[in-house]
């Protein structure tokens, strides 16, 4: 499918690796001119290069830490004139309620809530006024269906889906779509650090802590950056004008609700 945004210009948070990695493929592969962000310079350059080799799309690396003033200040002095916005940001560690205090719950709402809805803040504006643009937060399954462990991560992101299912409503008029993406597990890192958490507790392989886990999702596997990317770029695409303000699952099913 022709998704009708060559030539547009998305800023990608987080993209050196997974899901956010995932996305800014998928973009380039339909001829979106890309700048991608992460606080690993190496890494950050190298998926670079790859998109770039790959799809021939203008990319423009930017290292820094998005989730400080100063790091949007550099990643958006950058990106300039932005159609699309993916943020995406790792998330907070599990734990218990009791491990948490008021400075990890500020971290996580910097990371989760409060750095998507500034980057959001700066770009909405513009797109606007041009009369088109295309915001996706990535956020998680956590939001539909919290996760025990997941307290901080919990929190954060439901208190963004919470911003944007008003804020979506107010910029759709002129031309502008809010959406979220909900991951479930899928092969990332963050997947990786999990499951070695799992492993570890329960005195387990890290490849039996995986089956356990794969063993819970209907599809009886994790996602891929690769397919999670498609989902990213058809919100984003000429066809998705009429998606607003939407929580989209992509949990092969592990989430067990009617609605």
């Amino acid at each position: 499918m022709e998704l009708g945004i060559r030539g547009r210009r998305a800023l990608v948070c987080a993209a050196s690796k997974g899901l956010g990695r995932g996305c800014a493929d998928a973009l380039a592969a339909a001829g979106v001119d890309l700048v991608i962000n992460a606080r690993g310079a190496e890494t950050l350059a190298e998926t670079a290069a790859a998109i770039r080799t790959r799809h021939g799309v203008a990319v423009t690396a930017v290292a820094a830490d998005i989730t400080t003033e100063a790091g949007r200040e550099a990643v958006l002095a950058a990106a300039g004139d932005i159609d699309i916005l993916v943020t995406n940001a790792g998330g907070p560690p599990p734990g218990l309620w009791s491990d948490w205090n008021r400075d990890d719950f500020i971290r996580a709402l910097d990371a989760n809530m409060l750095t998507p809805i500034a980057l959001m803040t700066a770009l909405l504006p513009a797109m606007m006024a041009r009369g088109w643009g295309r915001v996706v937060n990535i956020t998680s399954q956590s939001v539909k269906a919290p996760v025990a462990q997941l307290g901080l991560s919990n929190a954060a992101r439901t208190g963004l889906t919470g911003y944007v299912a008003g804020t979506a409503r107010q910029v759709a008029p002129s031309g502008v779509t809010i959406n979220n993406l909900l991951p479930g597990i899928h092969a990332t890192d963050r997947a990786l650090a999990l499951d070695t958490g799992v492993a570890g507790s329960a005195g387990i392989t890290l490849d039996e802590a995986r089956a356990r886990r794969a063993a819970t999702i209907p599809a009886r596997r994790y996602g891929t950056p690769e397919e999670f990317g498609a989902a990213c770029a058809f919100l984003c695409s000429q066809h998705a004008g009429f998606i607003v303000a939407q929580n989209i699952l992509l949990d092969g099913g592990a989430t067990n609700a009617t609605i």
